[in-house]
């Protein structure tokens, strides 16, 4: 799997991005409740704004490829889904004004990690040979999910250390930073699915 510069470049990127946004995540309830004031129902509202972000990217994902290759796709979707995450250490002033940012972050990254996680399913499925596919996944999974409960870990000590906002600073750049494993890498100029390594 390793050997494979597009699979290598991916597990980088998508273990990266994983490993902030788990350090995100284990602060962001607490941050909305205890410094944004954001009451519980509210809170619900924007956690559901990211559930139709991710609809609206399942929907749009096929053509997203089409148009500027399934690469491209995975790439933008690996920005797509962390970019949005800095407007929540970012949001402050008015009430409303806070709310809008925090609806915009839910439904952008939501609308991004189904666009990286489609995109980035399809290349796997048509680069990886039916009989290593189960070990390539097995793998691939355990290194890109082993690495969110150590990034819940340091998010809660960076978070009782320097703070919440500037751990979420810290986490939202960090996943934004992911993409850029996939710059050198074949991903970026995949325009069509690759050819599988099967014999």
């Amino acid at each position: 799997m390793l050997g494979n510069p597009t699979m290598r470049a991916s597990l980088l990127a998508t273990a990266t991005i994983n490993l902030f946004n788990f350090i995100f995540w284990a602060l962001f309830v607490l941050y909305a409740v205890r410094s944004l004031h954001v009451r519980a129902g509210t809170l619900g509202l924007v956690l559901g704004a990211g559930a139709v972000g991710g609809v609206v990217g399942s929907i749009v994902t096929t053509r997203l490829g089409r148009r500027i290759g399934i690469g491209p796709a995975f790439l933008f979707g690996c920005i797509l889904f962390p970019v949005p995450l800095l407007l929540v250490p970012l949001a402050g002033g008015p009430k409303p004004l806070v709310l809008a940012m925090l609806f915009l972050a839910e439904f952008g990254s939501g609308l991004g990690v189904m666009i990286l996680d489609i995109s980035a399913a399809s290349i796997f499925a048509a680069l990886v040979p039916h009989r290593l596919r189960s070990r390539v996944s097995g793998a691939y999974t355990l290194v890109n999910y082993g690495v969110r409960p150590l990034g819940s870990l340091i998010g809660g000590f960076l978070g009782s250390s320097i703070g919440l906002r500037p751990t979420l600073w810290i986490a939202a750049a960090g996943a934004v930073a992911g993409f850029l494993w996939l710059l050198p890498s074949p991903v970026a100029q995949m325009r069509d699915l690759p050819e599988s390594a099967e014999p």
